[in-house]
């Protein structure tokens, strides 16, 4: 390991140039990344993760998070029809849900520091944001006519079915991200949003505003966050504190499950619609970003910051989370949990969790991922990909890094 090259007086030295595009100080020389290591190894930056010296210019801790996260919500999906029989599958459900959703926004956010109204961002935005939702949406609405026996199900761009509501989401949040930007204090106010929201039955459901207004605080924070704070997480101190801090939210989760309904955690609804008073709307809301944060925190702490087998797994997370959802539907349509009790049992559970983990795995693949259209911008997606720029060497034995110039519940309607 080099130290880093000094940097003058007011620089941020801790963000990596791997991390999200953004403006270089004024007066430098032609823009620059830190280049490429001579041996293909993993080199560590300052904040603590990991980033591919062998050409990517990918940090391996970001693309190893989003992959284990990816697993997580397609193994909380197949949890889902188990959750009425088992309550073992109920506290998993509930602890999983209770931070993969705010982990993916969370790095979705960090990734989007660097957006702008240029032109050339925004027509990545529609290239990676809003044409994938285009098609889902309408291939998502087709696929519940088949399976759901109703083909006069109408294809409406403004009420997302089951997984693309993240998608409409991520296209209002990144257009807001220059506001939050000269906002003093954005994550108090992107707080307050969300807790007026959990009070407010009247807000419609044209893009699923609910969630992308209660959702909306892990955004901003990501959008705030730096190297340096992701460096925390993965101290020993940290991976050691997370182990009681998840055991301790399991059984709690194993103690709410009869006391409580999941749909908290799918921030979609008021409280109000939920059967409970307007207050505890706000009172749950703050509840549940603090309980995320710590548990999307002790989540980061044991994801590897080194290459593993899966890190190239998670530059495909986008596929992942968009064509599990078919598999979980079909799954549903065709009985294969309400028809069968070995699902039910405990090696029934373990055989669905290891099913859907491979099951989604497969569809992270690179074969599945070369059927892109070029051009898409996975960086605007649940799968964010660094922006890599040209490198030029500052001196010999070390690089100069700068960064580049810029589910409803029971009784609800089909339409998740």
């Amino acid at each position: 390991m080099l130290p880093p090259a000094s940097e003058p007086p007011g620089r941020d030295t801790a963000a990596p140039a791997a991390h999200a595009p953004e403006e270089a100080p004024r007066g430098a020389g032609r823009p620059t990344v830190e280049a490429a290591r001579p041996a293909a190894r993993i080199g560590r930056n300052s904040a603590g993760s990991s980033r591919d010296a062998a050409g990517s210019g990918r940090d391996v801790f970001f693309d190893n998070a989003k992959y284990l996260a990816i697993v997580l919500v397609a193994m909380g999906h197949s949890w889902e029809p188990l959750t009425g029989q088992s309550r073992t599958a109920g506290a998993l459900y509930m602890t999983v849900y209770a931070f993969h959703m705010p982990a993916f926004i969370i790095i979705s956010g960090y990734f989007s520091r660097g957006f702008d109204l240029r032109a050339d961002r925004l027509k990545r935005l529609i290239t990676g944001v809003v044409v994938p939702y285009v098609v889902f949406e309408t291939a998502y609405t087709l696929f519940a006519r088949w399976a759901n026996h109703d083909p006069d199900m109408p294809v409406s761009l403004l009420d997302p079915w089951y997984l693309t509501w993240f998608l409409a989401a991520l296209f209002v949040w990144r257009l807001t991200t220059p506001l939050w930007r000269i906002v003093r204090r954005p994550v108090p106010l992107a707080l307050a949003v969300a807790v007026l929201a959990s009070v407010s039955p009247e807000v419609g459901d044209d893009l699923d505003m609910q969630r992308l207004l209660q959702f909306l605080p892990f955004f901003v924070l990501g959008l705030n966050l730096r190297p340096e704070h992701f460096a925390l997480v993965r101290r020993r101190a940290a991976r050691i504190a997370a182990v009681p801090v998840f055991a301790v939210a399991l059984a709690l989760a194993y103690w709410a499950v009869p006391r409580m309904t999941s749909a908290w955690f799918y921030h979609r609804e008021s409280a109000q619609e939920l059967g409970a008073p307007w207050w505890a709307g706000a009172v749950m809301t703050l509840a549940m970003f603090g309980c995320s944060l710590v548990l999307t925190g002790c989540f980061l702490a044991w994801v590897p910051a080194r290459r593993t087998w899966f890190t190239v797994l998670g530059a495909g997370t986008l596929y992942g989370y968009l064509l599990h959802g078919f598999l979980t539907k079909d799954a549903r349509a065709h009985g294969w949990f309400d028809g069968h009790g070995w699902p039910h049992s405990p090696l029934g559970e373990v055989a669905v969790s290891l099913t859907a983990a491979a099951a989604v795995t497969t569809l992270c693949t690179p074969p599945v991922r070369r059927g892109r259209r070029p051009g898409a911008d996975d960086r605007a997606t649940p799968a964010p990909h660094p922006q890599v720029t040209t490198a030029r060497r500052t001196r010999p034995a070390a690089r100069h890094p700068s960064l580049r110039t810029p589910g409803r519940p029971p009784g609800r309607t089909e339409r998740e």
